[in-house]
């Protein structure tokens, strides 16, 4: 079971953190925040899938058509811990190789939506102090880590617990006899 974790948590990792580190490396930093929550969240589904497939094969390849819930909960969180780290590693390498700094850029997305809105001065400049303090905060990694790992690992969380009670009856997508 272990090297099940490990194998579909480093497939569901690299599926998560290529494209971060990718764009990174051919747009800079200012890449990721153009439009990066949508690719991201999408990102984390497909990487996440992995969590499915690796509960289903533990149910018709290991466990003879069978699989209880708790076990198949334990199989994807662990694969969900695993692409969550690789998310977090790849997250802090795009910090580290990229020329952006997150809150600045995301500080400047929002505030600039404020103002487009007509946001009242008062609201401008409490969003701003408030995004100067997150930003200081940000840049300690005991802060930021953790952050990282929330952004992710829910996502893996949601979708073991649907994997695991659709597959944990041997009638949803049965295994296919060998032809």
């Amino acid at each position: 079971m272990l090297r099940k974790i490990l194998f579909f948590g480093a497939v569901g990792g690299v599926i998560v953190g290529a494209p971060m580190l990718a764009l990174t490396a051919l747009g800079g930093g200012e890449a990721l925040y153009q439009g990066g929550e949508i690719l991201g969240f999408a990102t984390m589904l497909i990487a996440f899938s992995t969590v499915f497939i690796a509960i289903k094969r533990q149910r018709d390849v290991d466990g003879g058509g069978v699989i209880r819930f708790w076990p198949a909960v334990g199989l994807g969180l662990g694969i969900s811990l695993v692409a969550s780290l690789f998310y977090v590693v790849s997250w802090e390498l795009t910090q580290m190789i990229g020329n952006a700094d997150f809150w600045t850029v995301y500080a400047e997305g929002t505030i600039g939506k404020l103002k487009a809105e007509g946001a009242s001065p008062e609201k401008i400049a409490t969003v701003t102090a408030e995004m100067a303090r997150w930003a200081e905060l940000y840049k300690n990694p005991l802060i930021r880590i953790p952050i990282t790992f929330s952004e992710v690992l829910p996502i893996g969380v949601l979708v073991t617990g649907v994997s695991a009670a659709l597959l944990r009856n041997s009638r949803f997508l049965p295994a296919r006899a060998a032809a």
